[in-house]
């Protein structure tokens, strides 16, 4: 018996990195799961991989700053499933420099994969969620919401306005029984490379990093607490990571 037997959930960006490590972590408790991404190639290779165990896996290419693409991502889920009990919203888009050299390009394209996805993604689990009873949203935000890095705007305004967003969402859910909930990830190995280049390209020097499944484990956490609880916020982070006192 799973954790998660007789559920359903979506994944964002679940072709690769945290997304992959989170449907993962979900499938091997029984979940039924739905990654969704821009690129078919990747969600396809994700499934093949996640699958072999007998895992039930499926995906649905989909923009989630494109309004239709995200309504027919739920629709889809819905005629094939019947329900939606868990919505990870983890598409992420990473970009940033000095303030003065940044082009409304970056900064639209942080702030529409970064807060509209979530958004829109949110909105169309509350329809489902609401008739249902209950259901559980985890937006993934990250520890630029309290601890930004140098020349990161577009990324640390757009993870402030996700745990803003949760805050909202969590308010509105609680008397439909549904929990909204961020979970911050430090270093993950995929989101920064080991020599401490960062997505800006900035040289923050050698850092240490958590893995895919150390994100995936905690989701899983968050994913199966009792229906009368929610974990908020959490951050996972590696223990060695230059966060507090960093400033």
């Amino acid at each position: 018996m799973g954790q998660l037997d007789g559920k359903v959930a979506i994944v964002t960006g679940g072709g690769s990195g945290i997304g992959k490590g989170i449907a993962k972590a979900f499938a091997n408790e029984g979940c039924s799961v739905v990654i969704a991404a821009r690129s078919a190639d990747r969600l396809d290779a994700a499934v093949s991989e996640l699958s072999k165990n007998g895992a039930k896996i499926v995906s649905i290419p989909t923009d989630v700053t494109d309004e239709a693409q995200v309504v027919s991502l739920f629709a889809n889920t819905m005629n094939r499933f019947g329900r939606l009990d868990i919505l990870v919203n983890n598409s992420g888009a990473f970009d940033g420099g000095p303030v003065e050299d940044l082009t409304m390009e970056q900064w639209h394209r942080v702030i529409q994969v970064n807060v509209t996805g979530p958004f829109l993604g949110s909105r169309e689990a509350f329809k489902i969620m609401k008739k249902q009873g209950g259901g559980r949203i985890i937006n993934v935000g990250s520890i630029a919401a309290q601890k930004p890095r140098h020349s990161s705007s577009p990324y640390t305004t757009s993870k402030h306005a996700v745990w803003g967003l949760t805050q909202s969402l969590a308010l509105e859910g609680r008397e439909h029984g549904i929990a909204v909930s961020a979970l911050h990830p430090g270093n993950v190995a995929v989101e920064r490379r080991s020599d401490g280049k960062s997505a800006t390209g900035r040289d923050e020097g050698p850092e240490p990093l958590i893995s895919t499944e150390d994100m995936g484990r905690t989701a899983l956490l968050m994913a199966t607490l009792p229906p009368e609880s929610n974990m908020l916020e959490a951050i996972v982070l590696p223990l060695g990571q230059d966060y507090l006192g960093r400033g």
